[in-house]
């Protein structure tokens, strides 16, 4: 006999939250999102810089019948615009005037690495090293002892580019940072705070130690290193100048766990969002409004330079759409609807201490929606009104999104921003969404597989949204 419900557990279901939607058929869940999750992953193998992303997103958009931006020509399905090679805006035409508005889902594909400073190469005591700048937050020694992998783009003296990839293939030769062994650090880095157990000058790149067979050489092995790259790639000293060298880790993305239901991966902050956005963008034909999708660079150093959102990317883009469309670009930013999706604090039970569980998010239980980030005191942010806020959740329930929302830890822990204070200052509604990562800004970031594909699907459903 079915049990009867008491007033109070009626009570509870109708105006409490439910806690536990995410487990309603936790693994035809986890079984439907398989395909979409091995896909992203081996697309996270191949973009591991924000050039590879932006790349290879020009090639899915071209097969997709989308075509490069030319203010004189009309837009026919879709257009995109390509900032450099290393952001990207596309929108896809609706069947709504412009004026309307847009849906524009905004992620960046920028991500913690090493650079090269301009001048790199050094040998010293019969080793052959590359000097580093770190870009983005990072915890420095989570990168030594660690394979790396070389990336970038090199502009030959001769005015020739190049693009490289070293340390990828399971053939290819690999870099790392040295370590100091624990026999002998006990004085040497043993005391020192964790933000300096490895300093930024000492994320030095070991990349050879054979020398010339010449003794008049005064720095032998730095010359076999350099002759070695010249053979490959035509390259001299000076071309390390203007060459944009990033150094990644070598490993691939993998499943975590027995039962796979994880993902761990470098870049997942951002690129989980900046691949969920773009499928569902190639996915959105025919929309009902506009839709957008923006690719951004520089978000892990704060949005500047003219490849990031602080510059004025999306304004101009915009304006020259709105004259094409005979709309006024104010009324279309207005009446536009945007998430800035990134990443958000997975709580950890390890160093739980930093969170508020009742206001976390936690791996595999869904979408993270975060009407505000920032720092302390809601700093650096942009917070969505209630209207908006209530206009999300609505398209999320009625798609049947599983979702969350939470902040970034403890109000006085510290904090982080995201696009979205940029998109808002173009007058757009705009709202954080994404899915919560374990161990961010390290070499190996950890996401949920159903939370990955749950993003994808709330992307489609929003920009499909009427």
């Amino acid at each position: 006999m079915k049990e009867e419900l008491s007033k109070a557990e009626l009570l509870q279901k109708e105006i409490m939250s439910k806690k536990d939607a995410y487990l309603e058929n936790l693994i035809t869940r986890l079984e439907e999102g398989r395909d979409y999750c091995n896909d992203y992953m081996a697309f996270l193998n191949f973009a591991k810089t924000e050039r590879e992303f932006v790349k290879k997103t020009v090639s899915l958009l071209e097969s997709n019948g989308f075509s490069r931006y030319d203010k004189s020509e009309k837009i026919g399905k879709g257009v995109y615009y390509n900032n450099r090679g290393k952001s990207l805006i596309a929108v896809t035409k609706g069947s709504r005037p412009l004026s309307d508005g847009f849906r524009m889902i905004a992620a960046h594909v920028d991500s913690p690495r090493l650079d090269l400073k301009p001048n790199p190469m050094y040998e010293s005591d019969s080793l052959g090293y590359f000097k580093t700048h770190y870009y983005g937050g990072i915890k420095k020694y989570q990168w030594a002892a660690i394979p790396l992998a070389m990336h970038g783009t090199v502009i030959t003296h001769d005015g020739k580019s190049i693009d490289i990839v070293i340390g990828e293939d399971d053939q290819d030769e690999v870099f790392c940072i040295t370590d100091l062994l624990p026999h002998l650090s006990g004085k040497a880095q043993d005391s020192r705070t964790t933000r300096e157990v490895i300093k930024g000058e000492e994320l030095n790149i070991l990349i050879g130690s054979v020398p010339i067979d010449d003794e008049k050489i005064k720095e032998p092995i730095k010359l076999n290193l350099m002759s070695i790259l010249n053979k490959k790639y035509g390259m001299v000293e000076k071309d390390f100048v203007s060459a944009e060298i990033e150094f990644v880790p070598a490993f691939k993305s993998r499943y975590i766990g027995f039962d796979k239901s994880l993902i761990g991966a470098y870049a997942q902050d951002d690129r989980v969002c900046a691949y969920a956005a773009l499928k569902a963008f190639l996915k959105s034909e025919t929309p009902e409004y506009w839709t957008m999708l923006v690719l951004a660079d520089k978000e892990e150093t704060g949005s500047d330079g003219n490849t990031g959102l602080a510059s004025s990317m999306i304004f101009e883009f915009v304006t020259s759409i709105s004259e094409k469309e005979n709309a006024d670009r104010r009324i279309v930013f207005m009446n536009s609807d945007c998430i800035s999706s990134d990443v958000a604090a997975g709580y950890d039970p390890t160093f739980s201490s930093v969170s508020d569980p009742q206001n976390s998010c936690y791996l595999g239980r869904g979408v993270s929606v975060e009407r505000y980030t920032g720092a302390a005191g809601k700093v650096y942010t942009s917070e969505a009104s209630a209207e908006y806020v209530w206009r999300i959740i609505k398209m999320l329930d009625d798609a049947g999104i599983i979702w969350q929302s939470g902040e970034l830890g403890k109000v006085d822990e510290g904090g982080g921003g995201t696009v979205a204070k940029f998109i808002a200052r173009l007058g757009a509604d705009v709202i954080d969404m994404g899915v919560p990562v374990l161990s961010m800004h390290s070499p190996f970031e950890v996401t949920s597989c159903l939370d990955v594909y749950e993003l994808y699907k709330a992307f489609k459903a929003f920009y499909k949204q009427s």
